[in-house]
């Protein structure tokens, strides 16, 4: 795979790269299984994301009740710490077609994409989970970062805008988790390293896949609220702040 051809569109979208002191403070042996758990967690909330808008916008109401319990193993395992959670198996049951509620032009797209997006995530949610139990790391609830929550702050409040605002950020956390995979897989561990690769491919897919619905959503030119929400997203990611996780800023601590 040539890493560099994958990466230039996520660079050239990104207003910003992952600031040298971040990558100093993610990679110390102390903090890796700080890190690995907000992974982990990270991959929930991207498929919870992608289900959301499914159940929102698109799905009839049996269709969204099944993809929603697609989520309960993992969400049990997350939020209520139920060690006995069978993700091999939980990931065998991600088989459900979705029927489409209305006759939205974008509405066939918006589901295949973000059911692949779902099934990815909750995979590699698996693959982090694996790399714990192989290093005898426990799984502790973490406080989240404010990155997610500080993007949507941006996200206008009437439709169709709505719903474009939130892709558009979506693609702005899949192509940062691209950016930062590439950039902290050359100070890990050779696993660790290479299993950060093999993330790439995906998740520069997934932003790309969120753009793409965005401009097909909206009535109108994408690029100023691209704009817009990326300037936000480099505020984010170069400011100082107080936490350690994938999607935080300069360290401050």
């Amino acid at each position: 795979m040539n890493y560099a051809l994958l990466l230039e569109p996520v660079l050239q979208f990104l207003r910003c790269r992952t600031p040298q002191a971040w990558i100093d403070e993610a990679r110390k042996p102390e903090n890796l299984t700080l890190l690995l758990t907000d992974h982990l967690v990270c991959e929930l909330k991207a498929a919870q994301t992608a289900v959301w808008l499914i159940r929102k916008y698109v799905a009839d109401k049996p269709s969204g009740d099944a993809i929603l319990a697609w989520l309960k193993p993992y969400e049990n395992f997350i939020f209520r710490e139920d060690g006995d959670s069978n993700f091999i198996n939980a990931h065998k049951n991600l088989t459900k077609s979705i029927i489409v509620r209305n006759e939205l032009p974008w509405a066939d797209d918006l589901v295949e994409k973000m059911v692949l997006l779902i099934k990815e995530e909750l995979h590699h949610f698996y693959q982090v989970w694996e790399i714990m139990q192989s290093r005898g790391l426990v799984y502790q609830k973490i406080t989240s970062s404010r990155y997610a929550k500080s993007l949507l702050r941006e996200v206008t409040t009437h439709e169709p805008d709505t719903l474009v605002d939130k892709l558009i950020c979506g693609a702005y956390i899949e192509a940062r988790s691209c950016e930062r995979f590439a950039s902290l897989a050359p100070y890990l561990d050779s696993e660790l390293e290479k299993f950060y690769i093999s993330l790439l491919r995906s998740e520069a897919r997934h932003y790309q896949d969120y753009l793409a619905l965005a401009a097909q959503i909206s009535p109108k030119d994408i690029a100023p609220r691209v704009k817009a929400i990326g300037e936000t997203e480099r505020q984010l990611i170069t400011e100082p702040d107080n936490e350690l996780r994938f999607h935080s800023g300069v360290p401050a601590f």
